[in-house]
């Protein structure tokens, strides 16, 4: 991911009328030939296995930092206590308590920080946030979102520290995936009041990459059904994260159905937006949309958005909210967001180990 940020500022060009302008200067990885790839980036003048050197390089405002869960406590705290904003990716810490431990370091820092997930900056996405946001579908009926994958479906594939516990910490998928399936329910207010998990783990071993197999005991896939309150009515919410979803390769959807209309949106169909229509006939749309993103690029409309887009259309989001200049358009997800989202998690494997609803 460090890379794909990198490749995210050397296409910075093509941002148009964006005030704020990134600059790569450094960089701290253990592996070498990743450390190395970065040689490439005039700009990036710090490579080092240390993260410490980093954080002591003058140069460096911001730190976007990706590593296992486990450490997230560690480096995203040693980061404020360097006073640099933070760009941190999911799940925010290891577990709740991690998160709330962080979410205190940032408030007594005084620092900006986010959390990383870039999905909802696909032009799709933010069509669906509109239409759930305009008021205009009636009383909401029912929401959806998630994330689908497949790759752990091959039981050849060796095991890695999502796979352990004692690494990516016992929510496992939900702390994988679970980040893109909150944000914009949460976003639009629509936080859980109470749940029912269903928590499935995939293949007990793996390979260990060294000719032996080693134990697998995280959870593969998610299915939550939730309840929350919109407009004062209780909303069934379903929220979806599956490393194990035959079919997808990656996948991630959004939908909202009210009484007088919806909408849903899946990266599987990039460019497509399904718009349904109530009345005395009632049917979907479909309609195709072109580079409409958020923060304008010098792309044509008729083109379309991928993965390297969204994640730069992230970075303009984090990169302008910090200087005050966002306006009225989507931010990256927050602290409270992400804290939220652990406190979803954690009731997740409360529901599990329980087999019953819990209330958030």
């Amino acid at each position: 991911m460090g890379r794909e940020m990198a490749s995210a500022f050397g296409r910075w060009c093509a941002m148009a009328e964006m005030p704020v302008r990134p600059e790569l200067v450094a960089v701290a990885d253990l592996v070498e030939p990743v450390r190395e790839w970065f040689a490439a980036i005039p700009s990036c003048t710090q490579r080092t296995a240390d993260y410490r050197e980093l954080l002591a390089n003058p140069a460096v405002d911001v730190v976007y930092v990706a590593v296992p869960h486990h450490l997230h406590e560690e480096l995203y705290c040693a980061v404020l206590d360097a006073g640099r904003d933070l760009l941190a990716e999911k799940p925010f810490g290891v577990d709740l308590a991690s998160a709330r431990r962080i979410a205190q370091r940032v408030q007594s820092s005084g620092r900006f920080v986010r959390c990383s997930s870039e999905f909802p900056f696909f032009p799709g996405a933010q069509r669906v946030l509109e239409v759930a946001q305009s008021g205009r579908i009636g009383r909401v009926l029912e929401a959806r979102c998630g994330f689908h994958h497949s790759s752990d479906l091959d039981a050849g594939k060796a095991a890695n520290w999502k796979r352990l516990s004692k690494f990516c910490g016992e929510i496992g998928v939900l702390g994988d995936l679970g980040m893109h399936a909150c944000h914009l329910p949460l976003r639009l207010g629509w936080k859980p009041t109470r749940l029912f998990a269903q928590l499935q783990k995939g293949y007990p071993q793996r390979p260990d990459g060294k000719g032996g197999m080693t134990a697998c005991d995280t959870w593969d896939n998610a299915s939550l059904a939730t309840w929350c309150e919109i407009d004062g009515a209780e909303v069934p919410l379903r929220l979806e994260m599956k490393r194990m979803a035959p079919g997808e390769t990656n996948t991630w959807f959004f939908e909202v159905l009210g009484t007088e209309g919806g909408a849903r949106y899946s990266t599987k169909e990039p460019k497509t937006l399904w718009l349904f229509e109530g009345g005395k006939e009632q049917f979907w749309k479909q309609t195709d949309l072109g580079f409409s993103t958020p923060f304008r690029t010098v792309t044509g409309g008729i083109f379309e958005v991928g993965f390297p887009d969204v994640i730069q259309q992230m970075w303009a989001a984090y990169l302008l909210e910090r200087e005050g200049l966002l306006g009225s358009r989507m931010g990256c997800a927050t602290v409270a967001e992400a804290v939220a989202s652990q406190e979803i998690f954690a009731a997740a494997l409360q529901s599990q180990a329980q087999g019953s609803v819990v209330t958030l």
